[in-house]
């Protein structure tokens, strides 16, 4: 990916209603970083809750309150979490690199946008709904410095489903939409039953990044 950058790669912009106080989540070489909920509101009436991780140099974890919105700039990240119950869990958080602060609600931008430069990790699942709905799942690992990467899953609806049952593993692609959280429920034993939440992109547009692009959506 000559000539773009990691940041360039993964660009998030965020504008969300705060739902719970700042945690610590970890501190590295003396800076601490802390988590924090935000709700984010869809098209319709609905909303995604989105984690949001930002450094305690970049705003103080006592000024961000219930109920204030915050503006973000940054981007999607993943990391590996470890514990004794479940192992290794991909874990997924908005990584801030501005934040600001309002008392009020903003209106008059999208509240919730994405772009991704990446490659696909495996083969996409295209598959349709009982309904009809054509349906495509896509992992794509997205460069970032230190020879790092993110990966982060994607999916893709009707016609971008079609399309990205034509990538292969490799495959550059650029996606744009929007993150968006889902729960669903895992069988943790014959008796148990656990809720947890997922994190993707729902792509709105996408192409595959090549010379002479002649596969574009």
């Amino acid at each position: 990916m000559s000539g773009i950058s990691a940041l360039e790669n993964n660009c998030v912009s965020l504008i969300g209603k705060v739902i719970s106080n700042p945690v610590f989540s970890h501190e590295v070489y003396g800076e601490g970083f802390y988590i924090v909920y935000i709700k984010v509101p869809r098209l319709s009436e609905n909303y995604d809750i989105i984690p949001v991780m930002f450094s305690e140099r970049l705003v103080n974890p006592n000024k961000i309150e219930e109920n204030l919105y915050l503006i973000i700039e940054g981007q999607f990240r993943s990391y590996n979490n470890y514990n004794n119950t479940s192992g290794h869990k991909l874990m997924l958080t908005v990584f801030a690199r501005e934040i600001e602060i309002s008392e009020e609600e903003v209106t008059n931008r999208n509240p919730n946008q994405i772009c991704l430069n990446g490659f696909v990790c495996r083969k996409p699942m295209y598959r349709t709904t009982p309904f009809g709905r054509e349906i495509a799942d896509i992992l794509l690992a997205v460069n970032r410095a230190y020879n790092k990467s993110d990966y982060i899953p994607c999916i893709a609806w009707g016609r971008n489903a079609r399309y990205a049952g034509t990538f292969e593993v490799g495959d550059n692609i650029r996606i744009w939409g929007r993150i968006q959280s889902r729960t669903y429920q895992k069988k943790i034993s014959e008796t148990e039953v656990e809720e947890r939440v997922a994190y993707e992109i729902s792509v709105s547009k996408m192409e595959v990044v090549k010379e002479n692009n002649n596969k574009k959506d």
